[in-house]
């Protein structure tokens, strides 16, 4: 189940939403303000839901903004008008700003009631957010369409999993470990994070069902880190830690495995043991996130910033120790003496020459 943010729609908003549903209110648009959903502009009709729509569309949205928009449609059902949810998150817009919407989204819904909402759309273009780009997505949720590489990834990890054409002579490329199925909101959730849509997903293991869930994906910093980790049961956690290393700013993810020792079974130790490595394939070969650090810890207490940057980035020793001329062998015996030829003074006189 996905963690929500906890941001929920102040009284204005839900006051409006219980009136606006009658047919006088064309477009809303919604924003995040303080920590709310607040509302930020409606229009009424002026003509059919197709003549209106570029109107107001095209200048609700910002460049550089996210926000929500509800659009209603002349269409009916046994709940009222249709309407259409439109999330708008520009490319260029803040990455945590992106986070932030896409986390709050599925808690608008709700508070907005979902079901009158006939179509949602995406756009982070104003080429998809137009009337042209809104008809084009009917199309494609209609026919069969080409599916994205993400889809194709995710159309093959499920393909491999399930294959059991086994034979005598077959050979396979084994990974040390059990390969258990990830849920499809987890792949979902990691191709999030890939994108930069999230930078904190946690997987949890069903033992019962034995297979690969996901438990929390959202938007968190280093400080609230500790917390995510249960005291009581192990867990996957991929977190991407900003920082700034040698003068750059860097987005470095980071894979831990923790375990809270005897806390836990023996059994839900070894098989997050076991698991752990095939998932790591699936999500570094797979998915294709890059993994700056691996950690396995049992103190969640540890994961504070200055740990995960001596993790990633470990200290060099650079001081080298000046050579020193090795000592020679003990006990070389009595000192020769040698013999130094005599002077000529030396020869004539007959005396003995100095040693």
């Amino acid at each position: 189940m996905s963690h929500q943010t906890g941001i929920k729609a102040n009284e204005e908003l839900k006051s409006f939403f219980g009136h606006c549903k009658d047919g006088k209110v064309r477009v809303i648009k919604i924003s995040i303000q303080n920590e709310q959903l607040v509302l930020t502009d409606f229009k009424a009709p002026k003509g059919t839901w197709e003549d209106d729509y570029d109107r107001y569309m095209l200048n609700f949205i910002e460049d550089k903004q996210p926000c929500y928009i509800f659009y209603c449609l002349d269409s009916q059902n046994n709940l009222g008008y249709e309407w259409v949810f439109i999330s708008w998150s520009p490319d260029d817009s803040p990455v945590r700003e992106k986070m932030l919407y896409a986390s709050t989204k599925a808690t608008l819904k709700k508070e907005f009631g979902g079901g009158q909402i006939k179509y949602e759309l995406f756009a982070s273009t104003k080429e998809d957010i137009s009337l042209q780009g809104y008809h084009r997505h009917l199309r494609e949720a209609t026919d069969p369409a080409p599916l994205t590489f993400a889809e194709e990834e995710l159309q093959m990890i499920k393909k491999n999993e399930s294959r059991v054409d086994i034979a005598i002579d077959s050979r396979h490329q084994t990974l040390q470990g059990i390969v258990f199925p990830i849920s499809d909101d987890a792949i979902a959730a990691l191709f999030d994070m890939k994108n930069g849509i999230l930078n904190y997903v946690q997987l949890s293991i069903d033992i019962d069902k034995e297979e690969i869930n996901l438990e929390s994906c959202d938007d968190t910093n280093i400080n609230s880190l500790p917390s995510r980790v249960p005291r009581d049961h192990a867990r996957y956690h991929l977190f991407c830690f900003p920082h700034s290393y040698e003068g750059d700013y860097l987005l470095s993810k980071v894979f831990i495995y923790s375990t809270p020792g005897y806390e836990c079974s023996v059994k839900e130790r070894m098989l997050y043991s076991s698991c752990k490595s095939p998932l790591l394939d699936v999500i570094e070969n797979k998915i294709g996130i890059e993994i700056a650090k691996k950690i396995e810890t049992d103190d969640r207490s540890e994961l504070t910033a200055q740990f995960l940057l001596e993790e990633i980035h470990p200290k060099k020793n650079i001081h080298r120790q000046k050579f020193a001329k090795p000592k020679g062998p003990g006990h070389r015996g009595p000192r020769r003496l040698i013999r130094t030829p005599r002077t000529e003074a030396e020869e004539e006189s007959g005396a003995p020459a100095q040693n």
